[in-house]
């Protein structure tokens, strides 16, 4: 995966096709991501799956819907998180009645200058937690979508632009569970991945309560163990080197192919659309740098396909009266679509 140096390019002859660039993704760039992992493991014990996805979320820059029940960890991972990237962070907890000026801020009069002053919300940030965001009415729920869309807030007719990297991790109770709105389809869709997290392992479980509570009064984890590894410019670096990865055009007709199949498979109401296909090409060029390659290959996009799609597709009444889940919806549909051979 070494890159050929410029210098040493072959010269290119009249009439020839130009030299193919060489590949964004190199050594250094993977261990950056591998530093990532390994600090933010110092506080985050176990659930591998669930932090190898937010950090394709992070590396393919989209934002992402975690959903499980609380104490889990969900606030320790985006603490976690932005300490290792030296990242501003917010976090704003949702309830019935938060007003979305809450969210993005608001307009305030000064008497003393007769004028009115932009307050910042604290979507103003890097990392923003969206703690139990379907405790919020729609209405609220809305004041994120532009910023999760544009990277910017609109307050009082005026765009203010956030500094990029801005990343929304949002967290949700199961929706059975009292006092909860769902999500409306707009602002799912806007979630690049809706990662599942469930109870820890029994291992790993004892590890965490070890070190929560080994001469500590507190209940929290002590953040100091984790590293401070890379800076928001890093991030954004990793984020435009990532976007820059080449994908076959076999590889995005498999992954047109997987999306289009949810408009037209048996039990499913209502399909992805075009913007999850754009998701799951996205997810799969970060997919591929957390495997240490610089090219997608199917395997990429099959393995990301359920946390992109679970969230962009309504499962029909008799689906849902027999306890069926859209992940058991996906695994037979990606059964059925047939992979790219070569």
């Amino acid at each position: 995966m070494n890159q050929t140096p410029t210098g040493n390019a072959p010269p290119t002859l009249p009439g020839d096709a130009p030299a193919p660039a060489p590949a964004p993704v190199n050594a250094a760039l993977i261990e950056r991501v591998e530093r990532i992992r390994d600090a933010v493991g110092h506080a985050f014990i176990g659930q591998g799956d669930v932090l190898e996805q937010i950090l394709i979320a992070l590396l393919a820059g989209g934002h992402v819907l975690i959903e499980g029940v609380p104490g889990l960890g969900k606030t320790l991972l985006v603490r976690a998180l932005a300490q290792a990237l030296e990242l501003d962070y917010a976090r704003v907890q949702f309830t019935p009645d938060l007003m979305p000026s809450d969210v993005s801020g608001h307009a305030v009069y000064d008497p003393k200058t007769e004028s009115f002053k932009i307050r910042r919300g604290p979507v103003f940030t890097n990392l923003l937690l969206a703690d139990e965001i379907n405790r919020a009415p729609a209405k609220t729920q809305s004041a994120l979508l532009e910023v999760m869309q544009e990277g910017q807030v609109t307050i009082e007719g005026k765009a203010f632009p956030l500094t990029p990297p801005f990343l929304t991790l949002a967290t949700q109770n199961p929706v059975e569970q009292e006092g909860t709105y769902p999500l409306p389809e707009a602002q799912l869709d806007r979630f690049l991945l809706k990662v599942l997290i469930d109870y820890p392992q029994l291992d790993d479980e004892k590890r965490m309560v070890e070190a929560i509570t080994t001469g500590r009064a507190a209940s929290d984890f002590n953040l100091a163990n984790v590293p401070r590894v890379l800076s928001g410019a890093d991030v954004v670096a990793l984020q435009k080197a990532v976007a820059a990865i080449t994908v076959d055009p076999q590889v995005i007709d498999y992954a047109v192919r997987i999306v289009a199949a949810t408009r037209k498979w048996p039990g499913i109401a209502l399909g992805a659309g075009p913007r999850g296909s754009i998701a799951l090409v996205r997810a799969a060029r970060a997919q591929a740098v957390l495997s240490g390659r610089d090219f997608v290959t199917p395997d990429d996009v099959r393995e990301i396909a359920k946390p992109a799609l679970r969230h962009r597709i309504a499962l029909a009444p008799e689906l849902q009266i027999e306890g069926q889940s859209a992940d058991d919806v996906l695994t037979a549909l990606l059964a059925k679509v047939e992979a790219p051979r070569k």
